[in-house]
């Protein structure tokens, strides 16, 4: 950023202020946050023992924003991303709860992708080069007079990544309902994952679960075109989850081919057929179903995986390029600063959220985020730890530092207090401050 002279004016007279040292200590303690929440209240340490307040503290306190995307916080999207990498690691390979041996149970790393709703312009390699976008017979044109092919070789930053050839063609109100039906598709997935596994072992599949147990944990991720595709980790587990083996028929190639069966057999019939026609919603046939291998070159580790997933937890529909704010009226989408295929995917979420036959689907409350209204990453019960925990430890942890520091470490204590929500934000000052602390920012043309 770069400072406004009045912001380093008042930043100059906040650092003559008797306080200045503990409102710095509050400003820098965050790293950066860009909209940390503001509480009011009064907290007391106690002796569990005898009662005895050890120490009182209060006023006002600044705490993060917990946002977990990139685009809108950093860091606390850095500190969400290594927790969601712990949480899938633990699933792989033990720890924070799970135990070791679930690295010896199979499991594979699998990508779901959306259909294709008509042609976009995209980036293709092979072998270290760039190949022609979509190569087509000369002169080959859709019924609009648009060139069905695309001969050109597109940078990584071409702008026309994503874009269709010809928006006319596009299905647009095919691309929004199957991208607000997803959250169903991969739960119809799932289903139908564990129906072929008790075909596979022989067993109904009402009895499937006392034999083996299905333990999963998945990431949404935004593409160029502006559709969400799935990566998950899948594991086959015994009937009492992670610290139990599964049977001896549950192997890595027969969990992978139950995985393409069962992705092939999802279907949807969509709604609004008076109004679109009757649409079946499927999963793209680009399926990816690799083992997690621990070691080996060229293979797909536990590291990586849990690596990849956490990159994508924290990111969101502006990776294709959407707005962060919910679009309240009609109105505002002409305003919207977004390239024209992702305007005409939000339009679409507009005017099909606006009929009675759509209205299921939520498509105007998630029209900024053209349509997709699901969680971006979640997991079985029994995967591995969950993200509150984990929180929570660091809360613990950062609570045993606090007691250390006023040499109270040896007394068991309880902290009982309470705080209110009053506001977020930094004044001019403080966030000039917060910028110069964040990992990354630092101030420019000072």
């Amino acid at each position: 950023m770069t400072p406004v002279p009045n912001d380093i004016a008042a930043l100059v007279a906040r650092a003559a202020e008797p306080d200045f040292a503990a409102w710095r200590h509050a400003v820098v303690r965050l790293n950066g946050c860009t909209n940390p929440i503001h509480l009011s209240g009064a907290a007391a340490l106690l002796d569990l023992a005898t009662g005895e307040q050890l120490h009182a503290y209060g006023g006002r306190l600044l705490v993060h924003c917990g946002n977990r995307r990139a685009a809108v916080c950093p860091t606390c999207a850095r500190t969400y991303r290594a927790d969601t990498y712990q949480l899938i690691r633990a699933g792989l390979v033990g720890g924070k709860s799970a135990p070791a041996s679930v690295g010896g149970h199979p499991r594979v790393f699998v990508t779901l992708t959306a259909p294709g709703f008509g042609a976009v312009h995209g980036r293709r390699e092979r072998d270290g080069r760039v190949r022609v976008c979509r190569p087509r017979r000369t002169g080959d044109r859709c019924p609009h007079g648009v060139l069905r092919g695309c001969s050109e070789r597109h940078a990584a930053g071409d702008l026309r990544l994503g874009e269709p050839l010809c928006p006319r063609c596009y299905d647009y109100a095919g691309a929004v309902i199957w991208q607000a039906s997803a959250g169903r598709m991969w739960h119809r997935f799932v289903l139908e994952l564990r129906r072929e596994l008790a075909r596979r072992a022989g067993v109904p599949r009402t009895a499937l679960a006392e034999s083996v147990r299905l333990s999963y944990a998945k990431v949404a991720e935004y593409q160029r075109r502006g559709l969400v595709h799935f990566h998950a980790v899948i594991r086959l587990d015994g009937p009492d989850g992670p610290g139990a083996a599964p049977p001896g028929w549950a192997s890595v190639g027969l969990l992978g081919e139950a995985v393409r069966e069962a992705v092939g057999r999802v279907r949807l019939v969509a709604p609004g057929r008076s109004v679109i026609g009757t649409r079946v919603l499927r999963f793209g046939s680009q399926i990816d179903v690799r083992p997690i291998a621990e070691f080996g070159e060229g293979e797909v580790t536990s590291a990586a995986v849990a690596g990849y997933i956490a990159k994508y937890a924290t990111k969101g529909a502006e990776a294709a390029g959407a707005v962060d704010g919910r679009i309240r009226h009609g109105r505002d989408l002409v305003l919207l600063p977004v390239r024209s295929h992702v305007l005409r995917m939000a339009a679409t979420c507009w005017w099909l959220g606006g009929l009675p036959d759509f209205e299921p689907l939520g498509l105007r409350r998630w029209a900024h985020m053209l349509g997709y209204g699901g969680h971006f990453s979640t997991k079985s019960r029994l995967y591995s730890t969950t993200l509150t925990a984990l929180r929570e430890a660091r809360t613990e942890h950062r609570a045993a530092q606090q007691r250390a520091s006023l040499g109270l470490a040896d007394r068991p204590a309880l902290v009982v207090g309470h705080w209110r929500y009053a506001g977020r934000g930094y004044s001019p000052e403080a966030a000039l401050l917060a910028a110069s602390v964040r990992p990354g920012g630092g101030l420019h043309g000072a």
